[in-house]
């Protein structure tokens, strides 16, 4: 993203981020962390006119904390894997979407798929019931921060009716996480637009669909909403912006570039320079980051880390200057299974070696993770932001062991098992 800081030339502007092509989107993040910093309204600058949020309605608590320490750890990792796997391309990813979806997912785990799950998701020590009780309490907090923004998180589960999942399961899920939980019968074709029909109201019709078709061995499908539209604090005037060049890694490519002149966050640092555009009340806020010249964006991209992050949102300052960002709407979309094993989530994805007892108690050892699938959305205007993101772990059961069916000649051993010693062998070719 292009932002150019005319009275800080060694920062120069804050565009490079896009100019990799690469959207290294923080928010979400940013969002979780609620380390956002605040930008006041100009006069006559057209934004929100609010009062900035200056803390949280109510202090977080101990595991709260150790859940926001962890969602973020996760989120960045995730991201340094996405951005190495898709190397000169775009990337838009909510792990906190994910992170929700796989947290439903795991509450069904059990042995080393658990185990691997939570070291993947960063739970550390937390215990599962602290989990659970602080995604629950976030949820709600993270919706209700800012009245003039609209967000909203969503989950659901849709499984195969009639399969023997546990109450337990299905209990927590609507506990923890607010999930509506439905069984269907996934046999009618019906029951893909049922579910799409959620996704899309669920994001406001961004992400319509996330599911194409149910195959004969999934059983379940995990699915995690997040939606967020949120109007500057400060707004660019429409009527500044200019057409301009992004100067891409394939070449120069015209864009919409909006411009700002007034207050915003600021950082600079050794490898890239920051602003901190926040969003109606300031409780939401886009972080964008800007590598130097001669900096990589995919080092920059690589090298950060949670507790660097969480560093940096205190060392922001405010400065009066102008920011100039190009307009620009992407969709993004990605299989996640590769990346998540790639992170240690190995045994979850494994047919006849994943541990879901707690999900099924008598077929918990035929089911396994199929897919993990993100699906985002977002459109950066002069306005505000619009953005979205649906993650659907599908979860399938392993085909029925194959049956033997002797109707043809066939071949027999008699044998001692333990010595291996054939005693008799034959040959039928008909009946007797």
């Amino acid at each position: 993203m292009r932002a150019v800081v005319r009275r800080a030339p060694t920062a120069q502007s804050v565009m490079n981020m896009i100019r990799s092509a690469r959207t290294l989107a923080v928010s979400t993040a940013a969002a979780l962390s609620l380390a956002c910093g605040s930008s006041g309204t100009e006069p006559g600058g057209g934004g929100s006119q609010t009062t900035p949020l200056d803390a949280l309605p109510r202090q977080l608590t101990a595991s709260e904390l150790q859940l926001v320490s962890s969602a973020n750890t996760f989120s960045f990792s995730l991201f340094r894997q996405l951005s190495s796997a898709q190397k000169d391309s775009n990337v838009f990813t909510s792990p906190l979407s994910a992170s929700m979806a796989l947290g439903m997912t795991a509450n069904g785990a059990a042995g080393s798929t658990l185990d691997q799950m939570r070291a993947t998701l960063a739970f550390g020590g937390t215990t599962e019931a602290d989990v659970n009780a602080s995604y629950k309490s976030l949820i709600a907090l993270l919706r209700g921060l800012d009245n003039t923004v609209d967000f909203r998180i969503a989950n659901s589960i849709w499984y195969r009716n009639g399969f023997p999942f546990n109450q337990s399961f299905i209990d927590v899920s609507k506990t923890a996480f607010d999930a509506t939980v439905t069984p269907l019968d996934f046999s009618n074709p019906s029951s893909v637009k049922t579910i799409n029909d959620w996704v899309s109201t669920s994001t406001a019709g961004k992400i319509p669909t996330i599911v194409d078709q149910i195959e004969d061995d999934k059983v379940m499908f995990l699915i995690n909403a997040i939606y967020f539209k949120g109007s500057w604090r400060d707004r660019f005037d429409p009527s500044q912006t200019t057409d301009a060049q992004f100067h891409s890694i394939s070449g120069d490519q015209p864009m919409k570039l909006m411009h700002r002149h007034g207050k915003f966050s600021y950082l600079f640092t050794p490898d890239f320079a920051a602003a901190d555009l926040p969003y109606g009340n300031s409780a939401f806020t886009m972080t964008v980051v800007l590598p130097h010249p001669g900096k990589s964006i995919d080092a920059v991209a690589a090298s950060i880390k949670a507790s660097d992050w969480s560093t940096w949102m205190g060392q922001f300052h405010e400065i009066t200057s102008d920011i100039e960002l190009p307009r620009f709407k992407l969709e993004w979309q990605r299989v996640l299974n590769d990346d998540l094993k790639a992170l240690g989530m190995h045994d979850a994805f494994v047919a006849n070696g994943a541990d879901f007892t707690r999900m099924s108690t008598t077929r918990g050892h035929d089911l396994f993770i199929s897919i993990v699938k993100q699906k985002t959305y977002v459109d950066v205007n002069e306005e505000g932001t619009e953005a979205a993101a649906v993650t659907n772990v599908g979860v399938s059961v392993t085909s029925a062991p194959p049956s033997l069916r002797v109707d043809r000649p066939f071949l027999f051993v008699i044998r001692e098992r333990l010595s291996g010693t054939v005693i008799f062998m034959g040959k039928i070719v008909k009946l007797p």
